[in-house]
């Protein structure tokens, strides 16, 4: 069984993507759609995808298109996700879901009114410390966990600056003050992805950025955001909290790991710098750095990332790692690209089984809602100065 999928976006990211939805068994043909129509050409000439839709409604009018991709501006993914649902497609979606509650409770109606698949690729799902600490939390090897720490810590200075000039034109700093807490499910989906419960509350605190260059200047910003680096406290259903850290401003090599966890029980834990990870119990310290450490799978100077900042490569490039199990993944991937330390070929396998099957994914729409939705109160609580804010939750899953 196939369907055939529509690409919505050629940027930096899209085409990494594209290349594995049309190497799976389970996908047929591969279109794609771009405010740029030239992009869009560009893409499926180089990775020779079946064609191009002139615009996204006219995707969506297309019986020839089963499911669609989306790959677009971060603020602009939620509309677009209600757009394909209402237009009976399946949806694989860039990460964040959504940047407002409204636009979350929407989708999850949707989907739970059209019965169609819904999934947010986020990529701490697949990240090597996650996939350590949730087989870990399986066994029980941590006792009790009651506390984590989830950072995404990626400076402007390294490749950022370049993205947003590529996706944002002549006004990219208006938009390259989008709000780090905004982005949050590579920290909270790192941590939720191993730790099974959710957030019930939130207190930040913001940092005002000092660089003084447009960008996080609230005058500038088309979000009115002036923080550059934010820091987050969360209490979990059931007792404990985690910690999260969105920093775009800071002294840390992101281009080695920009997304890093710590799981503490009583019995064990488990802390990851940028390259080193360690477990430690009562009795001991084991090294498993090796363990979480994804191979490459592809040259950084690839001619396909010519067009990608070099600080930015590295998730481009990045494959395995001994803790992923690849037993399940289609043999066509085997030599194929991967990135953000080995989670693109899992993400991709997600979607693709979860719609020839009609199961649900591992990040579905509720499952997404719990990594999104603490990010959004948690910046609000930032804008109030750290007030303490309850995240509505919008239940597990339906069996």
């Amino acid at each position: 069984m196939t369907f055939s999928l529509g690409i919505v976006g050629a940027g930096q990211f899209s085409g990494q993507f594209a290349a594995l939805f049309q190497a799976h068994p389970g996908v047929g043909d591969v279109h794609v759609t771009d405010l740029l129509p030239e992009r869009a050409e560009q893409l499926a000439a180089a990775q020779g995808l079946a064609g191009t839709f002139p615009s996204y409604q006219a995707m969506l009018e297309s019986e020839a298109v089963d499911a669609v991709a989306v790959f677009t501006q971060r603020w602009t993914h939620g509309p677009l996700v209600l757009q394909g649902l209402n237009a009976g497609k399946h949806v694989y979606s860039a990460v964040p879901m959504a940047i407002t509650t409204d636009e979350i409770a929407a989708i999850i109606d949707a989907v739970k009114a059209t019965g169609l698949t819904y999934m947010m690729g986020e990529t701490s799902q697949y990240n090597p410390a996650t996939v350590h600490a949730r087989n870990q939390i399986a066994e029980g090897a941590f006792g009790r966990i009651f506390y984590a720490e989830g950072d995404y810590v990626h400076d402007m200075d390294l490749g950022f600056y370049e993205a947003y000039q590529y996706s944002g034109g002549e006004n990219w700093k208006q938009t390259a003050s989008y709000p780090p807490l905004l982005y949050p499910t590579h920290s909270v989906g790192g941590v939720l992805g191993a730790w099974q419960t959710h957030a019930v509350s939130v207190s930040a605190i913001g940092v005002v950025d000092e660089r003084g260059d447009g960008v996080f200047d609230r005058e500038v910003s088309q979000f009115g955001n002036d923080f550059s680096n934010a820091t987050a406290l969360f209490e979990v259903a059931g007792g404990g909290s985690f910690r999260t850290n969105e920093f775009r401003r800071v002294g840390y090599p992101s281009h080695i790991r920009e997304s890093r966890f710590r799981f503490f029980g009583t019995d064990a834990s488990m802390e990851q710098l940028a390259t080193v990870a360690l477990w430690q119990d009562k009795k001991g310290v084991k090294d498993i750095s090796e363990l979480l450490e994804p191979k490459p799978t592809m040259s950084p100077d690839d001619p396909s990332l010519q067009h990608i900042a070099p600080e930015l490569r590295a998730a481009f490039t990045s494959g395995s790692a001994p803790v992923h199990d690849r037993a399940r993944l289609p043999r066509e991937f085997d030599n194929l690209h991967n990135g953000h330390e080995g989670s693109h070929h899992f993400l991709v396998d997600d979607f693709v089984t979860a719609v020839n099957t009609r199961s649900l994914p591992s990040v579905n729409a509720w499952v997404a809602a719990r990594y999104t939705l603490p990010g959004i109160v948690a910046h609000e609580s930032a804008r109030q100065g750290g007030v303490r804010l309850e995240i509505p939750d919008f239940g597990d899953a339906p069996q």
